[in-house]
C-alpha cells in the first residue's frame, strides 16, 4: 500500500472517531424539552414497537432521543453514511446497511426484516436525497404492512448551524434549547388499497411538518 493512501486511511480513521465523540459531547450539553412522550411511555408500557419517522435535516436530535431504546436503523454505504453507523453503534442501535444506490424495495425488506426482529425502526420517511421534507412510502408501509404504530417527531432548536446541503442539515449549537413533538400513535389498516395509502402517506407527510411548526413555535416563547 502507498504512503499516500495509508495516510489517507488514518486520517479518515481519525475523522470519523473524533466527529462521532464531537457530536456525542455536543449533544449532552443541549437542553431537551419533549412533548408528547406519554405516547412513547404508553407504548413502551404496553411492550409495543413502533415505526418512529423524523425528517432528514433534523434527524441528530431524534436519534440521540431513542439511543438505548431497542431500535434498528437503515444507513448508506457512504462516505457520510460510515459516520451515522459509528455513532447509532455507539447509541447501542441495530444498524442495517445498504448501498448508497439502494433501492426503494430493497430498502423496505430491509427495515420489515428488522421489524421482524422485534426492534422498533427509525426512519428519516424524505431520506436519503428528498426532496426535503416529503414523505416516502417506508415508514407508512412498515408500519402497515407489521401492524405496529407510526409516531412522528417534529423538531426545532432555538440556536443551530444549518448546513448548505440538499436537507439544510441542522446542528445545535452547544448549551441551546430544542424542543420535540411527538404525534400520537398513527394506527395504519393493514386492509387499505394502494390509493388510500398514498392518501395516508400525504397525511402523515403533511401531520409531520405541522409538528415542525408546532415545535418552532414553543422555541421561540
Amino acid at each position: 500500500m502507498k504512503l499516500k493512501t495509508i495516510k489517507q486511511n488514518i486520517l479518515r480513521f481519525l475523522g470519523l472517531h473524533l466527529l462521532s465523540f464531537a457530536i456525542s459531547v455536543l449533544l449532552k450539553t443541549v437542553r431537551i424539552k419533549v412533548l408528547g412522550s406519554e405516547y412513547i411511555e404508553k407504548l413502551k408500557s404496553e411492550n409495543k414497537n413502533f415505526v418512529a419517522g423524523f425528517w432528514h435535516g433534523t434527524m441528530l436530535i431524534p436519534w440521540f432521543l431513542h439511543r438505548n431504546k431497542n431500535f434498528a436503523a437503515l444507513v448508506s454505504q457512504s462516505k457520510d453514511g460510515e459516520i451515522l453507523t459509528r455513532i447509532l453503534k455507539k447509541w447501542n442501535y441495530n444498524v442495517a446497511r445498504g448501498s448508497s444506490h439502494i433501492g426503494g424495495k430493497e430498502a423496505l425488506k430491509i427495515l420489515l426484516q428488522q421489524a421482524d426482529e422485534n426492534y422498533s425502526i427509525a426512519i428519516t420517511p424524505d431520506g436519503p436525497t428528498g426532496p426535503p421534507r416529503v414523505m416516502k412510502p417506508g415508514a407508512v408501509i412498515v408500519a402497515k404492512k407489521k401492524n405496529i404504530p407510526l409516531v412522528l417527531v417534529g423538531i426545532a432548536h432555538e440556536k443551530k448551524y444549518q448546513l448548505r446541503s440538499w436537507d439544510k442539515f441542522e446542528i445545535p449549537k452547544p448549551f441551546s434549547k430544542i424542543i420535540a413533538v411527538y404525534s400520537e400513535p398513527i394506527h395504519i389498516d393493514g386492509g387499505l388499497t394502494y390509493e388510500e395509502t398514498s392518501q395516508m402517506i400525504d397525511e402523515c407527510s403533511r401531520k409531520l411538518n405541522e409538528l415542525q411548526k408546532e415545535a418552532e413555535s414553543y422555541c421561540s416563547n
